[in-house]
Order: C-alpha cells, then structure tokens, then sequence
C-alpha cells in the first residue's frame, strides 16, 4: 500500500499513537533516496530525498520544505521550533491534524528528534547550539533506515542542500497602516561545492517569481 494512501485512510476517531504505528510499518517499506514531494514553486530548485538531510536559515524555508510532503498526505513534524506559527503552516498546506509539534525539546532533542523520524516522513528540527559530524552522524543512521527526511533550521555537518534567504523584502499598502501583504525573497541553494543556484519567492502561499526587478531593500529572516 503506498504511503499517501495509508495516510488518507487514517480515521481521526482512532488514537493517534495507534495511526503513527502504521505509520511506521509504511515507512520501512520505503527505499532511501526515493524522492519526497515538494511545493511546485520548489520544482527544479530543490528534491528532497528519502534519508537525506537540508539546512535552512529561516522557519519560512523550513515550513516551505516540509509542506510539499504534508500536502502529498504525509505526517510531518517540528522539533525546537518555539516560533512555530500555526497560521503560515496551514497557507502553505501543511495539514495541521497531521503535524507533531514539540517546541521545546530541551537537552532531549536528539532523542526527540529521533523518535520523530521513526514514524513521520519530514522533521524540521531546530538544534539548541552547534552539532558535531558524530551526533549528526547518529541521527542520519536513523533517516537511511526510516527513509524519512531531515529538515535542519541551522547548521549541520553533512547536508544534501543548504538554502538560505540573501534578500528580503515585504509589501503591503502603499499609504497609511495596514498589514503586511507579500512577502519577496532571493532564496540560494548550495550543493557541495557546485555554484549557487538562486531564485526569488513569494509568500504567504509560496510562488516562484519568473523575472527579477531588482529588491528595494532587504531585511533578514
């Protein structure tokens, strides 16, 4: 049975724990290396595949890298993210019914971010200081053998890919107060020692803007 059928059969009437220990009998039929789906803007940009791990350096990427995969069917999970924000998860079609959330691991976090791996297909993981090649090391032993997917808001020894914002820039009304509209970035994308790829995004639901005027001014996160 595949893994997004499995999931739409789940029944929210059954106790959770139940449901993610299905979860963990799809996962171990899974290869390593199979792709995960991701956001169409993402389409070319960036693949996520089973056993591996990614870096970013803001909770935007970080939700953008997992949506792909919760809209496909899939659980998702968020571990040492305190600044998880509900609302920019559901516009970007992350299913909430389907995400674990645990803001604040504390010096648990790498047993926490493990158990997550065993039973969700994408965990976005926030670690509280630096980690060495021999931690990391232990928790990429654990994704190969689930076929699951590391997020990492930070940085981390050995990654697949690192994408981080160089420019930023939000609209909103032209005069007067309001609220914040549109959010605009330049996302770059390192592999190895390969040249940068770049790109520009927009937010809250995640479109790839095709031709680039230059940003007016930038702003981190």
């Amino acid at each position: 049975m595949s893994s997004a059928r499995s999931v739409a059969a789940l029944d929210p009437r059954r106790a959770v724990v139940e449901q993610l220990r299905e979860r963990v009998a799809a996962m171990e039929d899974k290869a390593a290396g199979e792709p995960v789906p991701t956001l169409p803007a993402l389409a070319g940009l960036v693949t996520l595949r089973a056993g591996g791990a990614y870096a970013v350096d803001s909770a935007s990427l970080a939700l953008a890298l997992a949506a792909g995969a919760s809209r496909a069917g899939e659980w998702v999970g968020f571990a040492g993210c305190t600044d998880f924000g509900a609302e920019a998860a559901a516009e970007l079609g992350i299913e909430l019914s389907r995400t674990v959330l645990v803001p604040d691991p504390g010096e648990h976090w790498l047993e926490v971010a493990a158990a997550l791996v065993d039973v969700l297909r994408v965990v976005v993981l926030r670690p509280p200081a630096s980690v060495d090649e021999r931690t990391a090391g232990i928790l990429q032993s654990r994704l190969r053998t689930r076929s699951a997917v590391l997020v990492v808001h930070g940085d981390w020894p050995r990654v697949e890919a690192r994408l981080s914002v160089e420019e930023s820039v939000w609209t909103g009304p032209g005069t007067g107060s309001g609220r914040l509209e549109q959010r605009r970035a330049r996302v770059a994308v390192r592999r190895g020692a390969r040249p940068s790829q770049h790109t520009e995004l927009t937010w809250p639901g995640l479109d790839r803007v095709e031709e680039r005027p230059p940003l007016a001014r930038t702003a981190s996160g």
